[in-house]
C-alpha cells in the first residue's frame, strides 16, 4: 500500500517544529554583519539625536521676536553641523545649517528659503511657529530603547541603526553548515562531454546559489553515484560536519532511488510524500554521526529542476532560516487579480510560476512541467493555488513574489 500524502501546511510546520536552532554565538564587526541572524537584543545607550538639531539650513530663532513677517534680527552666531552654539539671546537670531544642535534659548528654524540676509542682519519673512524644524533629541532612538531584535536577519539598514548607537561589533549567531550533493548517473558537469541520455546537473548550482544565498556554509559534496553503497558513504561523511545535508534526486519509488534507504540505513526517515505540485517526493529525516556527534537533518529534494527550486523555496528555505535562528521565516503572498484561465487544477496544492504584467495582472507561463525550468528564470514569484482550485481570469489570486522567498 502507497504511503499518503501529507498536506503541504503539515510538512512544512513539522519541518518548523523539527528545526534545532544553532546556539553558537560570534561577535563580528558591524560592516561584515550584513545578513547574519541577530542573536542579542541590541539597546541603545544614547538617545539619537543626543542634541535638540536643525533639520533644514536656514536661522535659529526665539518665536517671541518674529510675531509677524518682516522682522529684522541681528545675526550674533553661526552653527554649522559638528558645533555647538552658544545661548540665543533675545532680538538676535543664528545661522544654522542641518543637523547642528539648536542653540540653548532657540525655540524654531526658519528655513534659509523664507529668509533674507543683509550683512550682519536678516529679515525674517515667515512667522514660525514653536519646534518648527527642529530635531528633538531622542526622536529617532530613545536612550535605553531596543533598536534592533533578537532573531533578525541584519539588512543594511538594520546595521546603520546599529552604528548609529555606536555599536561596533553585533552578536550573530554562527553560520549553518549545510552539506550539498546531487544522485543520478545520468548527471555531468558543465563543461564535460555530454553522453547520449545525460544531462547536465543544474540542480547543484541552483541550490548551492540559493543555501549560500541565505548565509550557509555550504560543503558541496558533487554527484554521488546512484549506488546504495555510495550514498551511505556520502551521508555518513555529510553528517559528521555539518547542521543540514540537502540532496536532490532519488528520494521517488523507483529501483535507481537509493536515498530514501540510505537515510532509514544511516538514521531515520520521518516523511517523504507532500501534497504539492510540483515536488510531490519531499523526504526528511536525520542522519546519524558515526563518531557519535549530534549528526544531521536532512532534506531529499526531488531531482527534476523546478520541484527542487520550488520545494527548496516554500520547505528548505523556512528550515533552513529557522535553523539559524530567524523568529519570522515563512513568506507572505499578496492578493492580485488573474490574469490567465486555470481550469484543470490538480489535487494537490499548487505552485504556479508567474509574473505581473504591465496591467497588474498576474500571468502564468505557458509551459508548468516540473523540468522546465525556464520558468522559474521568467517568473517573478510563484501563485499558490489550494488543491482543486479552477481560477478564471479576474479572480483573486494569492501570489507569492520571489522578494518574499530569494531574499
Amino acid at each position: 500500500m502507497s504511503n499518503p500524502m501529507r498536506p503541504f501546511d503539515d510538512v512544512r510546520a513539522a519541518l518548523l517544529a523539527a528545526a534545532k536552532p544553532v546556539s553558537a554565538i560570534e561577535h563580528v564587526p558591524t560592516a561584515e554583519a550584513l545578513g547574519r541572524v541577530l542573536a542579542v537584543d541590541q539597546v541603545s545607550s544614547l538617545n539619537v539625536p543626543p542634541l535638540d538639531n536643525s533639520s533644514m539650513d536656514g536661522y535659529a530663532v526665539n518665536t517671541a521676536d518674529v510675531t509677524a513677517p518682516g522682522a529684522r534680527l541681528t545675526v550674533a552666531q553661526r552653527i554649522p553641523a559638528g558645533s555647538v552654539g552658544h545661548s540665543l539671546a533675545r532680538g538676535t537670531a543664528a545661522r544654522i545649517f542641518t543637523g547642528a544642535p539648536v542653540p540653548h534659548g532657540a525655540d524654531a528654524i526658519v528655513m534659509q528659503e523664507l529668509c533674507t540676509a543683509d550683512g550682519n542682519s536678516v529679515t525674517i519673512d515667515h512667522v514660525p511657529r514653536a519646534g518648527e524644524w527642529v530635531r528633538r533629541a531622542g526622536e529617532d532612538i530613545a536612550l535605553g530603547s531596543t533598536v534592533l531584535s533578537a532573531g533578525h536577519r541584519l539588512t543594511p539598514q538594520m546595521l546603520g541603526l546599529a552604528a548609529s548607537v555606536g555599536c561596533a561589533t553585533l552578536p550573530v549567531y554562527r553560520r549553518l553548515k549545510v552539506a550539498l550533493f546531487s544522485t543520478g548517473d545520468e548527471l555531468v558537469m558543465p563543461g564535460e562531454p555530454l553522453p547520449p541520455g545525460a544531462i547536465y546537473n543544474s540542480n547543484r548550482y541552483v541550490l548551492r546559489g540559493l543555501l549560500e544565498a541565505l548565509g550557509c556554509e555550504v560543503e558541496d559534496l558533487g554527484i554521488v553515484p546512484d549506488t546504495l553503497e555510495a550514498t551511505r558513504a556520502a551521508l555518513r561523511s555529510a553528517a559528521a560536519a555539518n547542521d543540514l545535508i540537502v540532496t536532490s534526486g532519488g528520494v521517488s519509488m523507483g529501483e535507481e532511488d537509493h536515498v530514501r534507504p540510505a537515510v532509514q540505513a544511516e538514521g531515520r526517515l520521518d516523511l517523504w510524500l507532500v501534497a504539492m505540485k510540483p515536488g510531490k517526493p519531499v523526504a526528511f529525516g536525520q542522519v546519524n554521526d558515526p563518531a557519535g556527534g549530534e549528526g544531521a537533518a536532512f532534506i531529499g529534494l526531488p531531482g527534476n529542476p523546478v520541484s527542487s527550486f520550488v520545494t527548496f523555496l516554500l520547505l528548505v528555505r523556512p528550515f533552513v532560516l529557522r535553523s539559524m535562528g530567524v523568529a519570522n521565516c515563512l513568506p507572505r503572498s499578496i492578493p492580485l487579480p488573474a490574469g490567465f484561465n486555470w481550469t484543470k487544477p490538480d489535487r494537490r496544492r499548487e505552485f504556479l510560476r508567474a509574473r505581473i504584467g504591465d496591467d497588474g495582472r498576474v500571468d502564468l507561463f505557458p509551459n508548468q512541467g516540473p523540468g522546465v525550468l525556464t520558468s522559474t528564470v521568467w517568473a517573478d514569484g510563484l501563485v499558490d493555488n489550494p488543491a482543486g482550485q479552477p481560477v478564471a481570469a479576474g479572480d483573486l489570486v494569492r501570489f507569492i513574489p520571489y522578494s518574499e522567498l530569494l531574499s
